[in-house]
């Protein structure tokens, strides 16, 4: 009887810590997704330039950060002095973070991306574990399929990134170039990568009238009774600032 009773008791113990949030230093958004991240989840973050994306991940990777944890950055396209100048703005010194050991940041091309795949995971894969990354952050997904010719070629090299980051047991964001227009408010997910991801979060930048209004909706999010509503944002000297408040959008 013993022996069934601590059974039971790890089995419980491990549903728990799949449900466990993880906290991304944006308040809002963390109060609309009922606290955040899910532990160890894959999720797609979408939008097209200028939308926030990058701002978004590297705000999750502070919070990390913060709290004493080892975050992960990989790029295909970001310049390392490029980004950091730009951090700087809101007041995040990712090369002090980096002297400590805290922050990674890893610009990847075409052939080690390849290389990196048919080792899954190789030299990477041994970083995550030494280091003990808890979050990670790949920027872009997009840039990361381009990289591959053929649809068929895209899609199987982005399920396998999938898969590998899974492996990891580790928490990621995926940023996605797309161009989100009103009429993405009502036609849902399609592609692969929207099906295989946890959760997508997707920034929209739409034109009204003679300006651009940012607005951020949780499209799903597996296993959480997320805000269903749309929310204005900005990007202030903070990074991403989203109102309490919903905002009814007018689809004509």
């Amino acid at each position: 009887m013993v022996k069934k009773k601590k059974g039971v008791k790890k089995k419980v113990k491990k549903i728990i810590k799949k449900n466990e949030k993880i906290e991304t230093g944006i308040p809002a958004f963390d109060k609309i997704s009922k606290g955040g991240f899910n532990e160890e989840s894959v999720n797609l973050i979408v939008g097209g330039a200028g939308a926030g994306k990058t701002i978004f991940s590297i705000k999750f990777l502070m919070e990390g950060m913060i709290k004493g944890e080892t975050c992960l950055y990989i790029t295909f396209e970001e310049k390392k002095d490029e980004l950091y100048k730009n951090m700087l703005s809101f007041g995040w010194d990712l090369a002090d973070y980096e002297k400590k050991g805290k922050f990674i940041f890893v610009e990847y091309t075409p052939e080690k991306v390849r290389k990196m795949l048919q080792e899954g995971g190789g030299a990477l894969e041994s970083l995550m574990y030494s280091k003990k990354i808890s979050r990670l952050v790949i920027d872009s997904v997009t840039s990361f399929t381009l990289l591959f010719e053929g649809e068929l070629a895209k899609r199987e090299a982005a399920l396998s990134l999938f898969d590998m980051t899974r492996r990891w047991k580790t928490t990621v964001l995926l940023t996605s170039e797309r161009e989100l227009t009103k009429k993405d408010l009502t036609s849902g997910t399609s592609s692969a990568l929207e099906f295989e991801a946890d959760s997508i979060i997707l920034l929209y930048f739409l034109r009204e009238g003679g300006e651009r209004k940012r607005l951020i909706e949780v499209l799903k999010m597996r296993g959480t009774q997320h805000s269903k509503s749309l929310y204005p944002f900005q990007i202030t000297s903070k990074g991403v600032e989203i109102s309490s408040k919903a905002k009814k959008i007018n689809l004509k």
